[in-house]
């Protein structure tokens, strides 16, 4: 298969879809979807405490806001299920158009949601609809993206064509933490001083969410000029979709769904404790067990997030060029190990007695380097591991089943041991997350060679 242009095989009179076209297709929509799903995330600690839930104890605020946050994690297996059986039913590119809408029109609407102080508890009731909805869309997303890509991949260059899609993240990230920063430094927002009613409060956090929607504009054009991969087509004209692909992929594929469900857990859980909770604790919201609380200013912490993740998404094509060389399973084996060691290391790197700006945007690279490595190559282990003809919801379901295990309780783990026990303790729960990747990776053979048209 040619690396510049892939031929719908189903529809050999049509002409052969740029590889380039396939590559921003697959980046295009995860680049959305993890920008929707980050600017939540950062409205999560900042706007959501405030604006959404009862006055009173800080913490119980900020654990109610990470309770919705942790909703879509819910919703996402749910997502995963529904979109994978049209995607193994119907088709990746008509799927992928509807997981991108599903998501978009759920964060232009939370863009739009009245406060706690107009209509009380429908506010939280609408904001955890709206991210169970978010979620549901982000299910069926990740796993068309990566099929998108890996399926129409040059023989030896999957690993390099399947990090694309992941490549969304960090640019995703990037998107989401950047508006939140210019609307900060546009409006003068501080947190620890500006009142409730300051115009970033009111109005200003809002534009992030509706701006969404010129991005999912732009997604819809790429995709919908996409034609069906090859793969695929191939399944449909040997006649070998199944009729029921969730029975099929518990029933025939079980292992694999285990398997390639502790295989990403480590890496949830990674990339939620150093995006998610570490802005609660380093900006000051929640007080470590010692008594000490940080006191790094939320642009500034920002800022450093920002730098970080550049490391993010420099690792992910590193990534899938070595994955490529020396094999999926081996590469992720050294990388879950360094994983564990980086966890080890919390209670040295976070001593909030010792804490300075310096020392937290080296654990912030540490973190976002090892992200890089460790989610890059995702998108082809997972998908590897399932037959065609349940693809799509096999790998859906172990990525996102994955994130309730690994990223849905993690920011609200993190809070309470961080709290009770200390922040060298919210490093052990990362290792031992990461043991449980170890043995799925021990678990499995080597994918590097497996044939995708396989069913």
């Amino acid at each position: 298969m040619s690396e510049s242009a892939v031929r719908n095989i189903d529809h050999p009179e049509q002409p052969p879809v740029p590889r380039s076209r396939i590559v921003i297709a697959s980046m295009v929509g995860t680049s959305i979807e993890f920008f929707d799903f980050y600017i939540y995330a950062t409205a999560a600690v900042l706007v959501f405490p405030v604006l959404f839930f009862p006055s009173g104890d800080e913490t119980a605020a900020l654990l109610s806001s990470f309770a919705t946050f942790g909703l879509a994690f819910v919703a996402r297996p749910i997502g995963s299920v529904l979109f994978g059986h049209f995607g193994d039913r119907v088709g990746r590119k008509a799927t992928l158009v509807g997981s991108l809408l599903t998501m978009g029109i759920a964060t232009f609407v939370i863009g739009l949601l009245p406060t706690y102080d107009s209509v009380g508890y429908l506010a939280p009731a609408l904001l955890a609809l709206m991210r169970f909805c978010q979620g549901l869309g982000l299910g069926g997303e990740w796993s068309g993206a990566a099929l998108l890509a890996t399926e129409t991949a040059e023989k030896g260059k999957r690993a390099w064509a399947a990090m694309w899609p992941q490549l969304g993240a960090p640019i995703g990230f990037l998107f989401a933490n950047g508006t939140f920063l210019l609307l900060i430094y546009g409006l003068d927002f501080d947190a620890k001083t500006s009142a409730s009613d300051h115009a970033f409060m009111t109005w200003g956090w809002r534009i992030p969410f509706l701006a969404s929607a010129i991005m999912v504009a732009v997604g819809l054009y790429v995709r919908l000029k996409l034609t069906e991969t090859p793969v695929f087509a191939k399944a449909v004209e040997e006649g070998k979709k199944v009729k029921a692909p969730l029975a099929e992929v518990v029933k025939s594929n079980w292992r694999e769904l285990v398997a390639g469900t502790f295989i990403m857990v480590a890496t949830y859980t990674l990339f939620y404790i150093v995006t998610t909770w570490i802005i609660s604790y380093g900006t000051g919201k929640v007080t470590d067990a010692s008594g000490v609380k940080l006191s790094i200013g939320y642009a500034d912490f920002l800022e450093l997030q920002l730098i970080a993740v550049l490391f993010f998404a420099a690792c992910v094509p590193i990534s899938g060029r070595l994955a490529d060389l020396f094999g999926r399973r081996a590469f992720l084996l050294v990388v879950t190990a360094a994983i564990i060691v980086f966890g080890l290391c919390f209670e040295l790197i976070l001593d909030p007695s010792s804490m300075t700006d310096g020392t937290m945007l080296f654990f912030l690279v540490l973190g976002m380097t090892l992200m890089g490595l460790t989610f890059g190559p995702m998108s082809a282990i997972l998908p590897e591991l399932f037959p065609t003809n349940v693809r799509y919801t096999g790998s859906g379901i172990s990525y996102n089943v994955a994130s309730i295990i690994g990223a849905a309780v993690a920011p609200f783990i993190a809070t309470w041991i961080v709290a009770d026990f200390g922040v060298g303790w919210v490093g052990v729960y990362l290792a031992v997350a990461a043991c449980t990747t170890l043995i799925a990776l021990f678990s499995v053979r080597e994918t590097k060679t497996v044939d995708l048209t396989e069913v």
